[in-house]
């Protein structure tokens, strides 16, 4: 059983500054106590095409494991390693985020996919922030209530996540926003 979501938000900021605040989610020490379940990131590859002019990104992240307690219990571990790649192509606009998780799939799969493009109706002041996220517990197909309750526990902690996520990206673009103006930020 696979349950999907779609969560679209819109940021009152353009594209290059939103993209920006994104490379800095992690990095930002005023964002530790908000992003407390990120663990680690580790940059594994960077590569330019020269010819699309497309940047190419591969970030191992490591959290805390956002599933319910019996189900860790289960695993065995309280951490979960995922994969994140990042496709930038700046002559489209465009930003794409995908992570998977690669530690525990032989008993939950998640995966998130993050794009960012300038909105349509106001593609120079504004960005769209479409989050889509699919899970899937293998385990406990043959229980699908409780599979069922499990995954709505997941997209909980992930709706949370993608919250806080949104929330620490309007600071970044509002401290980048003054920053650009040459204003101090006040938070």
């Amino acid at each position: 059983m696979v349950k999907s979501y779609t969560h679209e938000y819109i940021y009152k900021h353009p594209w290059e500054r939103v993209t920006s605040a994104s490379w800095r989610k992690f990095t930002d020490n005023e964002n530790r106590h908000l992003l407390n379940h990120i663990l680690e990131v580790d940059t594994l590859s960077c590569k330019l095409d020269p010819l699309s002019q497309r940047l190419f990104i591969t970030r191992a992240v490591t959290t805390h494991f956002p599933g319910p307690w019996f189900i860790r219990k289960i695993v065995g571990q309280d951490i979960c390693h995922c994969i994140e790649s990042t496709i930038v192509d700046a002559q489209s606009r465009s930003m794409q985020l995908t992570s998977r998780n690669f530690s525990h799939q032989k008993f939950v799969e998640v995966e998130e996919k993050i794009r960012y493009e300038p909105h349509p109706d106001n593609p120079n002041e504004w960005t769209l922030c479409r989050q889509e996220t699919s899970i899937n517990i293998k385990p406990l197909s043959v229980l699908a209530s409780m599979a069922e309750k499990v995954e709505e526990r997941y997209a909980e902690k992930v709706l949370k996540y993608g919250a806080t996520g949104r929330d620490v990206m309007e600071r970044i673009c509002k401290y980048l926003e003054a920053e650009s103006r040459g204003i101090a930020f006040q938070s």
